[in-house]
C-alpha cells in the first residue's frame, strides 16, 4: 500500500514517519506559524500542513500521542478521527487541554499519530428481527464491573 502525502504548507516539517520499527502509527507534526496557547479545558484547531491520499479500501485514523496525554493532559477529540478515502484536504486537529495548566503547542511538535487500516463496506439491510445471543440486549456494565 502507498499512502500520497502532499504538504500543504509545512514544508521545512518532517513527513509523518514511523518513530520505531515496531510503531503502529506515523507521527504528525503541528504545522502552527506561531505558539498556541491552550488554556485549561480549551480546545484549538491545529493545522498539520499536510494532505494524502489513500487507496479506496483504506481509512487513517487520527489518534492521540500517549505521553502529551499523561505529562500534560493534551488529547484530540472526536478520536480517533477518521480521514476518509476521498478527503484530499489538510489534516487538521481538535486538540484539548485536560490538564491542570496551560500548555504552549510550538510548531513542529509531535502532535497526533495516523494508523492506517482497511474498511470493509458491508451491504446494510433492514430486517425485522435480528437473531438472538446469549449476551442479548445486555450493555453498559452487563457482564461485569
Amino acid at each position: 500500500m502507498k499512502v500520497m502525502v502532499k504538504r500543504v504548507h509545512s514544508f521545512d516539517l518532517p513527513l509523518p514517519r514511523y518513530m520505531t520499527g515496531g510503531s503502529a502509527g506515523v507521527d504528525i507534526y503541528a504545522a502552527n506559524e506561531n505558539d498556541i496557547k491552550i488554556g485549561r479545558g480549551e480546545r484549538v484547531l491545529v493545522p498539520t500542513g499536510i494532505a494524502i491520499a489513500l487507496p479506496d479500501d483504506c481509512e487513517a485514523q487520527i489518534r492521540p500521542r500517549s505521553g502529551l496525554a499523561l505529562k500534560h493532559g493534551l488529547t484530540l477529540l472526536n478520536t480517533p478521527g477518521t480521514i476518509d478515502s476521498d478527503y484530499r484536504g489538510e489534516i487538521k486537529l481538535i486538540v484539548i487541554n485536560l490538564g491542570d495548566k496551560e500548555y504552549t503547542l510550538t510548531r513542529g511538535e509531535r502532535i497526533a499519530q495516523m494508523v492506517f487500516a482497511r474498511v470493509i463496506k458491508p451491504e446494510i439491510m433492514e430486517v425485522e428481527i435480528l437473531d438472538d445471543t446469549e449476551r442479548g440486549r445486555g450493555g453498559f456494565g452487563h457482564t461485569g464491573i
